[in-house]
């Protein structure tokens, strides 16, 4: 079995058998610096508006405003104070620790100097981490990728272990690939909603030689997708040598003690690539629900595009920890148009078939028995498979109080199989797989936002007992589940926009 392979079984049945270390318990009071420092370097402030890299990366991973609403999540009674603030950004994560660092390699027909940068979302600024065009080291890197010779503007995602590790240990790997997945879904849905050219991830490349150029240590925090950025003239020159720097400056470590977790480091290992080759992407096949004879099927309204524009929907997403309400229930077009957004999206990056399908539990829509059902993408209706309340069973199956997912309107199960993905392209194939998840997560929130409707996504549950009664494939499991529905009334909030 391969190491992946392994790591997601482990995951999948953690609920009976827990991972490694059991019974670990976070630091609090060593927790690491939510945003990260690099000393002395020159900081270029950007742009609310006018520039689509700085609104790009302002309204996906930029501080929108504070966070002031009571909710039933268990961290409320300490908003108030600073010290535990919570921000608001357009783009969800795994428990809202934001692990994912934007960097910035420009050359030199940039709008900013050319060299490497690293965003600094807590002052919406580029830190200048070196000087100069190293733009080629990243076309050494990915040669193959179609759109490098197009650009010499190139945003780097990476993975700060270390800022979601403290809380979920070894698990943490399953939820930081799929972050990564939130903040490309985010990029996808701005950029064609904005009518620019569509953005195209790459995650094959030299990892090693990625992490050297940004001077990082593979173990702690990791490259895992490069995106050119195409809308900028063609750079005058296109030097493919390879340089032989990189950056040398460090952060400012925050935590006193930063733990290692052999778990998480051994699939990370399994998933680096040494050079630059894509495997055969024509073999991952096009997700879709097993055939089920005779079952009755709910052709869904035609859905309606959102009412508002994508960077306004990302302002108002947020997470209805515990403020769902079951009544009035859901109409049939809106979970329509939800699924259509969420079937809508892709992740932007080589692979040409969505490795992820949506399945429905409902509790409260309009028109619909409580069951379980699942979406047919292509014809845009929903196929029972079971006509049992899941209500209840939800909720004994999720792990933790911040929400009743019995009052949700309905549950979005995301559906994969990571296995056949991992089989027919190694180990790597985990992350892409992830990515995607995250990918339609955020476009769920997202459509969430954009009409009205509450969101939450968990992925605290018991993927043994949702996959018995969601009746997948072999192989296939519920990666996440995410609530939509009705929220309760105004709760008590504060108007606490950073910009407008």
């Amino acid at each position: 079995m391969s190491v992946a392979r392994e790591y997601v079984e482990s995951v999948m049945r953690r609920a009976r058998e827990p991972m490694e270390p059991v019974g670990f318990a976070p630091d609090w009071s060593d927790r690491p610096a939510r945003h990260k420092h690099y000393p002395g370097t020159w900081r270029i402030p950007l742009p609310d508006q006018g520039d689509p890299l700085s609104e790009l990366l302002q309204h996906s991973y930029g501080l929108l405003s504070r966070r002031m609403r009571l909710t039933g999540n268990q961290d409320s009674f300490l908003i108030p104070w600073h010290e535990h603030a919570t921000w608001a950004r357009g783009t969800a994560s795994g428990g809202g620790l934001y692990p994912v660092e934007i960097y910035l390699v420009a050359g030199p027909s940039g709008t900013v100097p050319a060299g490497i940068y690293h965003y600094a979302q807590q002052h919406h600024a580029l830190d200048r981490l070196l000087s100069g065009d190293l733009t080629a080291a990243v076309r050494a890197a990915l040669p193959h990728h179609p759109e490098v010779a197009e650009t010499d503007c190139f945003a780097l995602l990476s993975v700060k272990f270390w800022k979601n590790s403290f809380k979920y240990n070894s698990f943490s790997y399953h939820v930081v690939t799929m972050d990564v997945g939130t903040v490309l879904g985010t990029w996808s849905m701005w950029s064609r909603d904005n009518g620019l050219p569509p953005l195209k991830a790459a995650f094959w490349f030299d990892d090693l030689a990625m992490n050297d150029l940004l001077g990082l240590d593979t173990v702690d925090e990791s490259v895992f997708a490069v995106v050119p950025l195409p809308w900028g003239d063609p750079p005058p020159v296109l030097d493919r040598s390879p340089v032989e720097r990189g950056v040398t400056r460090t952060e400012v470590e925050h935590s006193r003690r930063v733990v290692r977790f052999p778990q998480l480091e051994k699939v990370h290992m399994a998933t680096l690539a040494t050079d630059d080759r894509v495997p055969d992407l024509s073999r991952l096949g096009q997700a879709a629900p097993p055939a089920r004879p005779g079952a009755e099927t709910i052709t869904l309204p035609c859905s309606r595009p959102p009412a508002v524009p994508v960077k306004d929907a990302l302002r108002a997403r947020r997470s209805s920890f515990g403020g769902f309400v079951a009544s009035p229930p859901l109409s049939l077009q809106s979970v329509g148009d939800v699924l259509s957004w969420a079937a809508a999206v892709p992740l932007p990056s080589e692979v040409p078939n969505r490795l992820t399908r949506l399945a429905l539990l409902v509790n409260h829509v309009a028109g619909l028995r409580p069951g379980v059902y699942d979406y047919q993408r292509d014809e845009h209706r929903l196929s029972l498979v079971g006509a049992d309340p899941v209500g209840g069973f939800l909720q004994r199956n999720y792990f933790l109080n911040n929400y009743n997912l019995e009052q949700a309107a309905a549950v979005i199960a995301v559906i994969a199989d990571p296995v056949a993905v991992i089989s027919a392209i190694g180990d790597r194939g985990y992350r892409v797989t992830n990515a995607e998840v995250g990918a339609v997560t955020q476009a769920v929130y997202v459509a969430c936002a954009a009409t009205g409707l509450s969101c939450g996504a968990v992925l605290g549950f018991d993927n043994v007992a949702v996959d018995e009664v969601l009746r997948t494939s072999p192989d296939e499991w519920p990666l996440i589940l995410i609530m939509i529905g009705r929220d309760r009334g105004s709760p008590p909030d504060l108007d606490y926009r950073l910009t407008l």
